[in-house]
């Protein structure tokens, strides 16, 4: 199922290439990565063993500058999935016009089952074993599913005890007293706010009249949520991965997240009265005008994608939509906003963070909205123009978009054209 993760996201840089007068040996480029490398992280345990646990790092393309994106610590995390998420970034990259190519991580780990000491020996395992595959100017991480600022934390004092020298540019997503951005928090879920805000009137979304389903209530989708309910937007139902709920009325995301805190679920949490409860398929299903998943891949398949009612979809998640989904979706008029887009603000925040890390000059919060946001709205428009003019769904107008902006670098340092004009 994981080597069709990634067969199946190539598949979507061949259906943009349909559209885009670019040189074959781009696409080739972009087939594979440019590089990967496996490890086993040998960890000593609290009871005195060591434990081996698989890792893996990819740099998809370096084209357009250095490689970006996350660690993820999961167990069932695997070389196809680190492949897979790094040629996502390699696109999201691009779609915001960002100076980076894509990367990705990943330990085949249940963190649930660490101590605090066993994760922290493991973090810096990790960079222990990548350590000359990483580098503030080569390959920047990032935090993913299971790793958070004290773990880039651990990783960037790791790397500086490698290096000699304090290096904060190593890795984003600390902190903010070791050199963190503001408004990191809760830059990915604000980027999917801005998104639906700019496309409100072409998507008919205004906050008076349109009810929001979230899948999933980790970091981004619950400040996506509280974004959107400050906007005045209905928020009816919600989930995490051990309950969903669901009320027509609506709910105050901050009175379901303060009761998931208080009692580890979303299950029983205060709405407007109406509620009932379901599982997270069924949420899926449920009345709404705009969907957000917001857990993990696959979500959204075949076997299901005839029975979603919303007409609108952004994907908070990365890869919620199976290929097959997406058909059925687009048969059907269903617009999917696309992850490459959609969650774009986490990786454009990264890189203010390494903007202001290399400069030792940090912004208030309220500039790094404003610079999100001076992003965010002109590129989704683009996408969205891309995808009016091409009479393409918004996905593949976003592969377009950040497939011209490869292909362009690429084509700078000389192709086949370049190289034998006559043939």
């Amino acid at each position: 199922m994981a080597t069709d993760l990634f067969t199946t996201a190539r598949a979507r840089l061949d259906d943009a290439a349909r559209y885009v007068d670019i040189e074959r040996e781009i696409i080739e480029q972009l087939r594979y990565p440019k590089e990967t490398l496996a490890a086993t992280l040998l960890v000593r345990m609290d009871d005195g063993s060591r434990k081996g646990f698989k890792a893996w790092r990819c740099r998809y393309d370096d084209t357009r500058g250095p490689t970006k994106g996350g660690i993820r610590f999961h167990p069932a995390v695997n070389v196809d999935e680190v492949m897979t998420l790094a040629f996502w970034m390699t696109f999201k990259c691009a779609v915001m016009n960002l100076p980076f190519g894509g990367a990705k991580g990943g330990v085949s780990v249940d963190v649930k089952t660490l101590s605090r000491a066993e994760l922290e020996r493991l973090s810096r395992a990790y960079v222990q074993a990548f350590a000359r595959f990483i580098g503030p100017e080569r390959d920047i991480p990032a935090p993913d599913m299971y790793t958070n600022g004290i773990v880039m934390a651990w990783m960037a004092d790791e790397y500086g005890t490698i290096t000699g020298h304090p290096s904060p540019a190593i890795i984003t997503g600390k902190p903010v007293a070791l050199g963190g951005s503001l408004g990191r928090d809760d830059a990915t879920g604000r980027g999917g706010f801005y998104v639906l805000r700019e496309l409100r009137d072409e998507l008919g979304v205004s906050p008076d009249k349109t009810r929001i389903v979230l899948q999933g209530f980790g970091n981004a989708s619950f400040h996506c949520a509280r974004l959107l309910h400050d906007d005045g937007y209905r928020i009816v139902g919600l989930s995490d991965s051990s309950a969903a709920i669901y009320d027509p009325d609506g709910m105050d995301p901050y009175a379901v997240m303060e009761h998931k805190n208080r009692t580890g679920s979303v299950a029983g949490a205060p709405t407007r009265g109406h509620a009932r409860a379901l599982d997270n398929a069924a949420l899926l299903e449920a009345e709404c005008d705009v969907l957000i998943p917001a857990a993990v891949e696959n979500q959204i398949t075949e076997d299901n994608a005839a029975a979603i009612q919303a007409p609108v979809i952004l994907e908070l998640a990365n890869g919620p939509v199976s290929p097959a989904g997406d058909a059925i979706l687009d048969e059907r008029g269903v617009i999917v906003v696309p992850d490459i887009l959609a969650n774009s603000g986490g990786v454009t925040v990264s890189y203010f963070e390494w903007v202001q890390n290399k400069a030792g000059y940090y912004w208030p919060v309220e500039e790094v909205h404003t610079k999100l946001r001076a992003i965010m709205d002109p590129e989704t428009r683009r996408i969205w123009e891309v995808a009016r003019d091409k009479a393409v769904s918004m996905r593949t107008a976003a592969y377009v978009h950040a497939l011209e902006r490869i292909g362009h670098a690429v084509e700078a340092r000389g192709t086949k054209a370049f190289f034998n004009p006559l043939g």
